[in-house]
């Protein structure tokens, strides 16, 4: 973070300084510099950070004060003044807020303005409803070479977890990739008012989350709100393979840098060979510009993602070597996404179960048939796919069809969310007991120890809700 004034924080927050006796004795002064870290777990709080206590769906960050006083906290940020915490005069000065994520938000969007005030400070948006943790990933690989990068941990793409994101600038900061998701309209705008990308990325508009947002056209809207705003002299990375993206360059104002593997893309892949080592391709950029590339990440599917990834850092002006060589360091997209784990006797396990749309279901499933070898038996394990809304039966049955069309040997499907995956794939195939299936995750894992072949193929795919990725785990672990 900054250096930063008590004072200027509070204004900042659009909250009012406390400062109790007790942290007056301490020697606390509305002059005092704060630059901790920024978070709303206390448990990640130490020596000098600030916690903003938020109240949560299961609990209340305020109860926790005290113990990140007791971790080291300058800086308590909360919606109602403390005197004592556990029994204790507040030794520390608090800001008092109406609500802790809309003072985040407001302490962000200034942090965001100075930084850009004084340097040369520049933001990309990414969002898509598959593929933002991953683009964001490689890019802040590639950007990272060139200069200070600030990017999110795991998928804070929120209103807490972005503006988390963003109070982590320092006056050297050269990139901000800011990782933009949304539950509903207008989120999207909320974020990019905080930090105003120059390059706003849209990767694809699917049905993940549709029962949220109420269908796919408010999906679209909502999607659609990463280039409104955008000026003439910003860019937006559309995907041309997507319609529904392709359609919002009539939506802005901005330059269009078009990506994806239509001959008519700016930035292209051509050649594209998956194999369970990863996936090669040759990258095209304007002008001419190619080179191949070795790409680690599983999955033909991520080719488009690394394309987003390097359209953006083209803008940014990163050569295409410096692209190319970032991009064969990246092994995986994030812990629990396409993440290979080898063990005895050849046995491989593929572990996706962070998050799972139709989408990105198939693609999975598309990923796990293309690369085995021959004579390599494949099983598919898989659990619900949350958020569809009513969408999600008719989802669950296309992808239980799909299961027996890629040819895919063995299926264990967990939990009632997902029961129309597999009474879809029995009505598809007329399977003789291939089909399984199983209420709970220690289920699977029995039918799995039991009966797992040398050299298995093994993909565990869900919602993150379901829980699947730890049976991954569990699978890999057991098998190693």
């Amino acid at each position: 973070m900054l250096d930063l004034t008590l004072t200027e924080i509070a204004t900042a927050l659009q909250g009012e300084l406390v400062i109790t006796d007790a942290a007056s004795r301490a020697g606390w002064s509305p002059q005092t510099v704060v630059n901790g870290t920024v978070d709303t777990d206390s448990r990640l709080i130490g020596e000098g950070d600030v916690f903003v206590a938020k109240r949560g769906e299961f609990d209340d960050g305020h109860r926790f004060v005290g113990a990140a006083v007791e971790a080291g906290a300058a800086l308590v940020v909360v919606e109602h003044a403390f005197a004592k915490t556990d029994g204790h005069d507040l030794t520390v000065p608090q800001v008092v807020v109406e609500d802790s994520v809309l003072a985040l938000g407001h302490f962000a969007t200034e942090v965001v303005s100075r930084v850009r005030a004084g340097g040369d400070l520049k933001v990309v948006g990414i969002t898509g409803s598959n593929g933002k943790t991953t683009t964001k990933n490689l890019l802040r690989a590639i950007l990272k070479r060139v200069g200070e990068t600030v990017a999110p941990r795991d998928s804070f793409n929120n209103e807490v977890g972005a503006p988390l994101t963003m109070l982590k600038l320092t006056p050297t900061t050269r990139f901000l990739v800011a990782e933009m998701g949304a539950s509903g309209k207008g989120e999207i705008t909320r974020l990019i008012r905080m930090a105003k990308p120059d390059v706003g990325v849209v990767l694809t508009v699917g049905l993940a989350h549709a029962g949220e947002f109420g269908g796919i056209e408010t999906t679209l809207a909502t999607k659609t709100e990463m280039v409104i705003d955008l000026e003439p002299a910003d860019t937006a990375v559309l995907n041309l393979d997507d319609p529904r993206v392709a359609g919002m360059a009539e939506k802005t104002d901005a330059q269009v840098l078009w990506f994806g593997l239509s001959d008519d893309a700016a930035v292209r892949a051509t050649e594209i060979d998956a194999t369970a080592e990863g996936t090669s391709f040759v990258l095209h950029l304007p002008e001419g510009q190619s080179r191949p590339v070795k790409f680690a990440v599983l999955g033909e599917h991520h080719v488009m993602n690394a394309l987003a990834a390097a359209s953006a850092a083209h803008v940014l002006g990163v050569q295409i070597d410096e692209i190319v060589a970032a991009l064969e360091t990246v092994t995986r997209a994030e812990r629990w996404r396409m993440e290979v784990m080898g063990g005895k006797d050849g046995v491989t396990v593929i572990n996706d179960a962070y998050n799972a749309s139709p989408d990105s279901m198939a693609a999975a499933l598309k990923t796990l048939a293309l690369i085995a070898r021959p004579g390599q038996r494949t099983t598919a394990i898989l659990g619900e796919m949350s958020e569809l809304g009513p969408y999600s039966v008719e989802e669950h049955d296309r992808i239980g069809r799909m299961v027996v069309r890629f040819n895919i040997e063995r299926l264990i499907v967990v939990g009632e969310g997902a029961r129309a995956v597999h009474l879809a794939a029995e009505h598809e195939g007329s399977w003789g007991g291939e089909a399984v299936f199983v209420e709970t995750a220690d289920e699977a894992f029995e039918l799995v120890a039991a009966d797992t072949r040398p050299g298995d193929l093994v993909l565990v795919k869900s919602s993150n809700s379901a829980g699947l990725r730890f049976l991954g785990d569990r699978i890999a672990e057991a098998n190693s």
